[in-house]
């Protein structure tokens, strides 16, 4: 009988999986960086990581075979965070190398469709999957920035940029063990940019993380609960797995409407 861990890469076997066919592959993505005073430095990583599963398990119960792939914890850096001792920058080009030879592998194997769940603002992956999409035609290469996925403010006060609300309501819900208290985290207050342009988003430019922020967050986390964590992941996994069940039921090349 198949276990229900035969979802995760890590935890399962090949005893387990010579026989099944999975179809899907979910690619978590994260980032290694400061989130505030409260939060673990792999706080991306591990929503990323969790949010899959989550969304997964629920996909494999209606007869989905989703693959979580192993997180990757590399995510593309601010100026100003990247000096801060043990965040881990990684280049555009390196992730570009390592989401083609993770293709490759899959490509080999027979599975056509692989999905990024992507937890850190920093990561850009659209131009990455446009360059790869022209090398692995036949497959399909998509990305879920669950983040942007929901109205936040439905779900929660203030969600907050990072290390906010709705990451810190998160983490309580998945690693409550990892999280200290509340009152020993920053506030998350922010400087703004001086220049109009930049503050009604006509232009862009990165932020230096450690001139917008003193405690490197971005958004309150004093109204942050489990509660609000869990009460948004229900309704954020139900999305995600409602794509992947459609997903699972059409080739590559039959996304598109007739």
């Amino acid at each position: 009988m198949i276990s229900m861990k035969n979802y995760i890469l890590n935890k399962t076997n090949w005893k387990s999986l010579q026989e099944e066919q999975f179809g899907i592959a979910l690619l978590p993505w994260g980032a290694t960086e400061p989130h505030n005073l409260h939060l673990p430095y792999g706080t991306d990583t591990l929503q990323s990581e969790k949010i899959a599963e989550m969304t997964a398990a629920k996909a494999y119960a209606e007869g989905t075979k989703v693959m979580v792939l192993p997180a990757i914890p590399l995510g593309v850096q601010n100026p100003g965070q990247v000096d801060y001792p043990f965040c881990l920058n990684t280049s555009p080009g390196t992730q570009l190398a390592i989401l083609r030879d993770i293709m490759t592998s899959l490509d080999r194997q027979g599975i056509a469709k692989l999905v990024i769940i992507n937890s850190h603002g920093g990561n850009d992956f659209k131009p990455l999957i446009r360059e790869l999409q022209l090398q692995f035609e036949t497959s399909f290469i998509g990305l879920i920035d669950w983040f942007r996925v929901m109205e936040n403010k439905d779900y929660f006060d203030e969600p907050g940029d990072h290390a906010g609300e709705m990451e810190t309501s998160i983490m309580q819900y998945f690693f409550p063990d990892d999280v200290l208290p509340l009152d020993q985290a920053g506030l998350g207050q922010t400087k703004a940019f001086g220049l109009k342009g930049l503050k009604d988003k006509l232009a862009w430019t990165p932020r230096n993380w450690q001139k917008v922020s003193a405690d490197t967050g971005v958004g309150n986390p004093q109204r942050a609960s489990a509660q609000k964590g869990e009460r948004f992941l229900e309704a954020l996994t139900d999305q995600m797995k409602a794509f992947l069940v459609e997903l699972d039921q059409v080739a590559p090349q039959d996304i598109y409407s007739s």
